[in-house]
């Protein structure tokens, strides 16, 4: 299908009518997305059903209930279906055809056609094209005579990206020069990836916002990230390094490419700011970010609240920021030491004022594995950051 036909497609999602408190939703997913989307339903008063294969995932642990089954089993659909007003997604590669199935039957958000673009770089390299926001230059590889083309010249030096199912560093490959190229698409193992030139880069933002079916938006202040090894590390809010005029610049861009998608649900947008202060596009993720997972501590209503209120037809309403915060990503590397597992010196974190820890229930540490994170918030942003440099000294993180 064209990235034409898929925007239009998801223009005409099924959308829910006003679901008041009491009613049972559905989950797709049970990551710690689904977890703290299940955290804040059940506080509204919703009870939330998770589908998930594994047994012992994050969100399936503490949801109401737990379907364990595979995403496209159609006995597990028919249940999720039967028994939830509405349905919703924690994760972006969750099969398109689930999706399509259960809006046949029940208001699903984000559509299944809004999902497919974002699942392919491809097409939403073509989004951002169609709805006039600038990205990297780029080529799309599918196969081994594409390699060869005149034109990735001009896009060397670059980053070779498999198309799909690329996330945290993942399916990337730095690519100096042409004789670095072959190799490079053989390690990937020749999928389809697309080229993208190396653009001198100066800060990382992202943009977090809902949109509702009547196409009413609200979005979280602009999120200042640094990521290592292609994870995210650090969230520093308000974003230190970026004028307002840079943020406004990203939250119109965001908005432009929910209103060109047809967009229903919450969406991250992850920019660039090059050297030369031009913002550019780099990702999309259609659902709740991990760089939004200050919003919990931080605002009067999180990406999870926004979540919640697109699925339900509740009013969206924009969230307040009432803390400076700061947020530490906790991989299982900081349980893994000189081959031991150990456990964080969580005394001397928690006692820092304004320290909020969120655990993940994940049963096994491992390098690279998000466990959870930690909120720093304060009232102004230089005791959020400092508070946060002694965090992560005590930990043993590196410092930012």
């Amino acid at each position: 299908m064209t990235l034409q036909a898929l925007t239009k497609t998801a223009a005409v999602a099924s959308t829910p009518g006003l679901l008041v408190p009491g009613q049972m939703l559905g989950l797709l997913g049970g990551g710690q997305l689904g977890r703290m989307f299940v955290h804040a339903a059940q506080s509204r008063g919703y009870s939330v059903m998770v589908l998930d294969p594994d047994p012992a995932s994050p969100a399936g642990r503490v949801a109401d209930r737990h379907l364990v089954a595979a995403y496209t089993d159609p006995e597990a659909l028919n249940l999720l279906a039967s028994h939830c007003a509405a349905i919703t997604t924690e994760f972006e590669n969750v099969p398109a055809q689930a999706l399509q199935r259960l809006a046949t039957q029940r208001p699903v958000t984000p559509s299944a056609e809004a999902v497919q673009i974002c699942q392919h770089r491809g097409r939403e390299k073509a989004l951002f094209t169609q709805a006039g926001v600038p990205c990297a230059p780029h080529a799309l590889i599918t196969t081994d005579a594409d390699l060869r083309l005149a034109s990735l010249h001009s896009l060397l030096p670059g980053i070779l990206k498999t198309v799909s199912l690329g996330y945290d560093g993942k399916g990337q490959r730095q690519v100096a020069g042409l004789s670095d190229l072959h190799t490079a698409w053989l390690e990937l193992r020749s999928v389809p990836c697309v080229l993208e030139k190396r653009l001198p880069l100066q800060h990382e933002i992202s943009v977090i916002l809902a949109r509702a079916a009547d196409g009413s938006t609200a979005h979280l202040p602009v999120q200042q990230n640094l990521h290592r090894d292609g994870i995210l590390a650090v969230t520093q809010v308000p974003a230190p390094d970026i004028d307002p005029a840079t943020a406004a610049q990203a939250v119109q861009m965001a908005l432009r490419l929910a209103q060109t998608l047809s967009y229903v649900g919450v969406l991250c947008v992850e920019f660039f700011v090059l050297q030369n202060g031009q913002l550019i596009a780099n990702e999309m993720a259609p659902r709740p970010h991990n760089s939004g997972h200050y919003s919990i501590d931080a605002c009067d209503l999180s990406q999870f609240d926004l979540q919640l209120r697109v699925l339900t037809g509740m009013p969206l309403v924009k969230p307040r920021q009432h803390s400076a915060a700061v947020m530490l990503n906790l991989l299982g590397d900081l349980w893994l030491a000189d081959g031991m597992v150990r456990e964080p010196d969580w005394r001397s974190v928690l006692s820092l004022p304004g320290c909020h820890l969120h655990l993940y229930g994940k049963t096994q540490a491992r390098a690279g594995r998000k466990m959870g994170h930690l909120s720093l918030t304060a009232p102004t942003a230089l005791e959020a950051r400092q508070n946060a440099w002694v965090a992560a000294a005590a930990l043993g993180m590196p410092g930012f």
